[in-house]
């Protein structure tokens, strides 16, 4: 097991686990929040959980209640349908990257190796960020690094990459040597980081994911069933946020002849959950978690 999971206590408190219930962890990883809800089910529970990234399966949990299915979690309602799972009284995600895919040079998401530049979670599929560095044209970047990773200036950055591929950029020191002149000596970390995620999100289609698993949601999730949601950014953030409040991505409230909001879902945390200074000391990777909790009417 190689995650340690984020705020754990919160997620299971905020699953309601019934111990004879059917719950799904979209983002198994190193199993363990995946681990303690098995240990709060009986005989009669089950756990269906998702991971597109094939390490994972050496994390899985040898119990006939446990069912680990290696895709991504935006196929959710089908294999929930495949195992005839649906209605679930639980649906946990776990969102960003695991310490395991940081900490390991060879899938290039860390800014401090050198490595490969990829970033796939899946590695069957063939888009990589080195792909898109190389490839994508200065327009196409501009708007990645505008909207995915907010970067004030993407367009020179754009500009830069465009202007310096002349041989191909395929790991992750050769790419910071062509935009280390924009980097602000003061806020290094920050920056990068910043670059890092919108190549991250664009290689995984990782909001694109997100979107469409948030509208199964509904579809699958039973009266009183609970989505509980960790995001690590705003753009996750805000996208999960709309949804709660409204039951809709588009974030759009729709109200009855009588002026009150139609919505499936309901918030039952007004605002989300932060983790505490112990947490974020024990788990560096809390830093910036957000967790949501909703109900389904």
């Amino acid at each position: 097991m190689y995650h340690n999971p984020v705020m754990l206590s919160e997620c299971i408190e905020g699953l309601s686990i019934k111990q004879g219930g059917v719950y799904v962890d979209l983002t198994f990883g190193g199993s363990g929040h995946s681990r303690e809800i098995m240990q709060h089910l009986d005989q009669k529970g089950r756990l269906i959980a998702f991971d597109q990234d094939e390490d994972t399966i050496t994390n899985t949990i040898q119990d006939t209640r446990f069912t680990l299915v290696n895709q991504n979690f935006r196929y959710m309602k089908n294999f929930l349908r495949f195992y005839k799972a649906i209605p679930v009284d639980g649906i946990l995600a776990d969102l960003g990257i695991s310490s395991h895919h940081i900490d390991d040079p060879e899938r290039g998401f860390a800014t401090r190796f050198d490595g490969p530049l990829d970033m796939r979670m899946n590695r069957q599929q063939s888009l990589t960020a080195a792909e898109i560095v190389n490839t994508y044209t200065e327009d196409q970047l501009r708007y990645i690094f505008n909207l995915y990773g907010e970067l004030d200036n993407s367009k020179q950055l754009a500009f830069t990459i465009v202007k310096n591929r002349s041989e191909q950029i395929e790991t992750v020191e050769e790419f910071k040597n062509v935009i280390r002149q924009l980097v602000p000596k003061k806020y290094e970390n920050k920056y990068l980081a910043q670059v890092f995620q919108a190549l991250r999100i664009e290689v995984n289609d990782e909001l694109g994911a997100l979107k469409a698993v948030l509208k199964q949601v509904p579809e699958v999730l039973s009266k009183d069933g609970r989505l509980v949601v960790i995001s690590y950014h705003s753009l996750e953030d805000r996208i999960v946020k709309n949804f709660i409040r409204s039951g809709n991505i588009e974030g759009k409230i729709e109200k009855d002849f009588f002026g009150n909001k139609i919505s499936s879902m309901e918030a039952v945390n007004r605002k989300a959950i932060v983790p505490t200074a112990e947490e974020m000391e024990r788990n560096p990777r809390s830093r910036s978690a957000k967790l949501r909790i909703a109900i389904k009417n």
